[in-house]
């Protein structure tokens, strides 16, 4: 690491972060008398109760206020939402598409949600909430058969745990998303989201990596289209992308986390899963592992191998969730257990 980052510790749910977005909103400031502030998401719960805000005051001190959301009829039906963007005065959620560690894949996590974030300075919000029910997972599958990235074909256990196993419990309760679940199928887990200029939102997926372990990034479309009541439009992968030169030679290397700056773009990239908790990834893909966290940038352009450039080696963290860049200053969150700790320049 460059230089030592200072260290705050925060605690709001008893509960950890997974992304962080800096606020936007000047009335969300003014009503929590801050001079800046992040959004950060909660993975353990379903999303309505999984939303935080951290704010820093005018000297400097830190504090952090629990979101409060009405999600209406989907409220319970969602979990562990991973990754946060903005775009046109929405706060955009996105929920993994993955499952547990062991598998497998779990639809409650296949979702999309929103608010506006100008409402959240005046309480309880109205959150917008939209399950894809394996939608995404059959897209990116789909993009990823015909990209001119190799993704790395999943092991045997993955495949056993997350797809087969995936396949059998859909079956078993007549579910309308069994179909969307094929036989050497990738599971997809996504760790990051920004949207781009364009509009259309650029995901960093934590798995699944090419053949020679980079990261993989999937630009999607429709993403509004989703929360419109009819017609209803699901998101549909524009392109796919490999981040080249950020990967150590022979390990494996997926997001942990994305923003958008000055048209580019920064992230965390690092191991596809923690080790020492029964990762069914790291069984089949054990060089995937003992990664620690590299802060880099990039910027697409006509290639589908964009070029990453590393500006800082976080070693010794391999804990790295989330990344904001406000005033010139960056600011990370890492993955601790039951607090938020918050690292800054």
């Amino acid at each position: 690491m460059t230089a030592p980052l200072r260290h705050v510790e925060l605690s709001v749910a008893g509960n950890e972060a997974s992304d962080l977005l800096p606020v936007l909103s000047p009335s969300l400031l003014e009503a929590h008398g801050a001079r800046r502030g992040l959004w950060t998401v909660l993975d353990e719960g379903p999303v309505e109760a999984c939303v935080a805000l951290l704010v820093q005051d005018h000297e400097g001190r830190w504090a952090a206020h629990h979101q409060g959301f009405d999600a209406g009829a989907e409220a319970g039906r969602t979990e562990d939402g991973e990754a946060l963007a903005h775009r046109d005065g929405w706060v955009y959620v996105v929920g993994s598409h993955f499952g547990s560690k062991g598998g497998p894949l779990r639809p409650k996590r296949a979702f999309f949600a929103r608010f506006r974030e100008a409402d959240a300075a005046r309480g309880v919000v109205k959150l917008h909430v939209v399950r894809n029910q394996l939608r995404l997972h059959r897209a990116i599958n789909d993009a990823l058969l015909d990209a001119d990235i190799s993704p790395l074909p999943p092991g045997e256990r993955v495949q056993r745990q997350f797809i087969r196993e995936t396949q059998v419990r859909g079956a078993a309760k007549a579910k309308s998303w069994t179909s969307r679940v094929i036989i050497g199928d990738l599971p997809v887990n996504v760790e990051a989201a920004a949207f781009t200029p364009a509009g259309t939102l650029l995901l960093g997926l934590r798995f699944p990596v090419t053949q020679d372990g980079e990261p993989i990034l999937v630009e999607i479309s429709g993403v509004e289209g989703m929360f419109d009541a009819d017609p209803r439009t699901w998101p549909a992968v524009v392109r796919a992308y490999a981040l080249t030169g950020v990967t150590p030679p022979g390990t494996l290397t997926g997001f942990r986390a994305l923003t958008a700056v000055d048209g580019g773009f920064e992230a965390v990239v690092g191991s596809i899963d923690a080790l020492g908790k029964g990762s069914v990834l790291l069984d089949d893909h054990p060089t995937g592992g003992d990664i620690t966290c590299t802060h880099v940038r990039f910027a697409l352009g006509s290639n589908s191998r964009v070029a990453g450039e590393v500006v800082d080696d976080l070693a010794p963290f391999h804990n790295v969730e989330g990344i904001a860049v406000v005033d010139g200053e960056r600011i990370y969150v890492t993955d601790e257990d039951h607090r938020i700790a918050l690292w800054h320049d």
